[in-house]
């Protein structure tokens, strides 16, 4: 046994007696939960964080076109064009503008038994390059893994469990790893590569871990927030505080489309030269009539949230913002007035200072609004805004200054989080934060492998004595407080570990 190996061991003989194996038995239970999930999670994190880059190589037919000096198509002629490719029936719920010149225009349909697909033109050609799933789309369903394992509910909820015990890990295995006696501060964040079986592993576990706490640290405080149970009570909480969303004045305007007196004739005037592509437009609409009620419940039902909307992602900040309210004013006009074309809406937000690289979702029913959500690197050029669908008024214009501070520094980990606010260095560090832990888990795996009893689940034995270590106790009271999910499974590993290898302890006391 090398000298560093026959240092570890004493060290860990020596501080038996001080709580170490207490702290090595919860840090074991910790990561015995959290390997599978954590490697999960760097692997779909890791990818998520590259969309950019893979998912015009997984769909170049679709997402790539060839720049041309002609101009691009309007978005109300390439709307008009996408429509004629889906069924009758089919709602236009999204559109995705941008200006790149390499990209595709893509336009996101609701079909009628409630599925979502996406439609990608060619901007200069108006052709229909092809259709594809939105939930079957690769990093949606990587992104579905990273949130909730495809399983729904439960597998938020393990999610969640999941970063909540990573904490402790990351607590336990720093105390774990912190100098003790004679050993010095560089020799436990340096690896020892001379070592051999698992000193090594052991030695390559601290050194990774602890220069990676930091990072795995915020990995989980940037990514709680957006989880589905405790990430939306604490958004509810900081909204209610004013600390969240903006305060709901909404300017003293109405938060939905006013319906003009004099049914669809006096809207349709503001077309802004647009009236020629307005005859497929106004057919499309004539075509959905008959399922207004379905939209209706789509985007104006009571109670939902800028979260339910039909966008890919929008500010965290605006989640709780409540959607605009519909009723059925609409029946006391002959027909349905007409909405201003999309492409006055881009014009608009052009002018307000949105330019490309955003989502509008579009109104499905008489009283909704278009909704212009811009979700860039920076989070300081946030936008959410509000447009009359038929006046073209700005109902609310929610930027990143009306944010409390809570939602300010969400947004900045969020943009951290998703490798996005400063580029590809932003991506690297974050793929490297997420492989070095799944590479921790890994090497926890075999250490645990490599000293487990034949038979047995390998657990550190308890102490007879353990000191009262009331600061870990007070944190772990805290954590579980602060984390109601997670205070109840810690309740539970606790009762079990007592009521089962605590009365197993007992009786091979009294066998000796």
């Amino acid at each position: 046994m090398s000298t560093l190996a026959r240092h570890n061991a004493a060290s860990d003989m020596a501080n038996s007696s001080s709580g170490y194996r207490t702290l090595w038995r919860w840090h074991f239970y910790a990561g015995l939960f959290v390997m599978p999930f954590l490697i999960v999670l760097a692997i779909t994190g890791t990818l998520y964080c590259f969309q950019p880059q893979i998912e015009p190589l997984l769909y170049p037919q679709l997402l790539v076109v060839e720049p041309q000096t002609a101009p691009r198509m309007t978005e109300d002629v390439l709307l008009a064009r996408a429509r004629a490719a889906m069924p009758a029936d089919a709602t236009a719920v999204t559109a995705a503008i941008s200006n790149e010149p390499q990209r595709s225009t893509e336009f996101i349909f609701r079909l009628a038994g409630g599925e979502k697909e996406s439609v990608y033109l060619n901007p200069y050609t108006g052709a229909v390059l092809g259709r594809l799933s939105v939930d079957q789309r690769f990093m949606q369903v990587d992104r579905m893994l990273h949130r909730k394992l495809l399983l729904g509910k439960p597998g938020e909820l393990l999610m969640e469990l999941a970063a909540c015990w990573t904490l402790v890990m990351l607590g336990t295995g720093v105390a774990l790893w912190w100098p003790r006696q004679a050993a010095r501060v560089r020799d436990a964040l340096v690896p020892r590569f001379t070592l051999r079986g698992r000193p090594l592993w052991k030695n390559v576990h601290a050194f990774m871990g602890i220069w990676l706490a930091l990072g795995a640290l915020a990995f989980v405080l940037t990514g709680l927030p957006w989880s589905g149970s405790w990430g939306k009570q604490f958004k509810a909480l900081a909204t209610a505080a004013n600390l969240g969303a903006p305060p709901g004045t909404w300017g003293g305007l109405p938060l939905r489309s006013m319906l003009p007196a004099g049914a669809g004739t006096a809207a349709s005037a503001e077309t802004d030269g647009t009236a020629g592509m307005d005859a497929t437009h106004s057919a499309h609409t004539a075509n959905t009539a008959a399922h207004k009620a379905q939209a209706t419940q789509t985007d104006s039902m009571p109670g939902m949230v800028m979260d339910d909307l039909p966008l890919p992602q929008t500010p965290w900040a605006v989640g709780n913002a409540p959607v605009p309210a519909s009723t059925d004013d609409a029946s006391t006009h002959d027909k349905p007035p007409a909405p201003l074309p999309l492409g006055r809406i881009v014009a608009q937000a052009a002018s307000l200072g949105v330019t490309s690289g955003y989502n509008v979702a579009l109104p499905t029913s008489a009283t909704g609004v278009y909704t212009v959500s811009y979700f860039p690197a920076d989070p300081q050029l946030e936008r959410t805004i509000y447009i009359d669908q038929y006046s073209g008024r700005v109902l609310k214009d929610i930027r990143y200054a009306d944010y409390g501070g809570i939602s300010k520094a969400v947004s900045y980990g969020t943009s951290l989080h998703m490798g996005r606010y400063f580029g590809v260095a932003n991506q690297i560090l974050c793929a490297a934060i997420s492989l070095g832990l799944a590479l921790m888990a890994v090497t926890g795996c075999v250490m645990w492998w490599k000293r487990r009893p034949q038979g047995s689940l390998g657990a550190p034995s308890r102490e007879r004595a353990a000191p009262p270590m009331r600061g870990w106790k007070a944190g772990l009271v805290v954590l579980g407080m602060v984390f109601p999910l997670m205070g109840a499974t810690l309740l539970a590993v606790w009762l079990g570990d007592r009521a089962i290898f605590g009365r197993a302890g007992q009786r091979k006391r009294a066998a000796q």
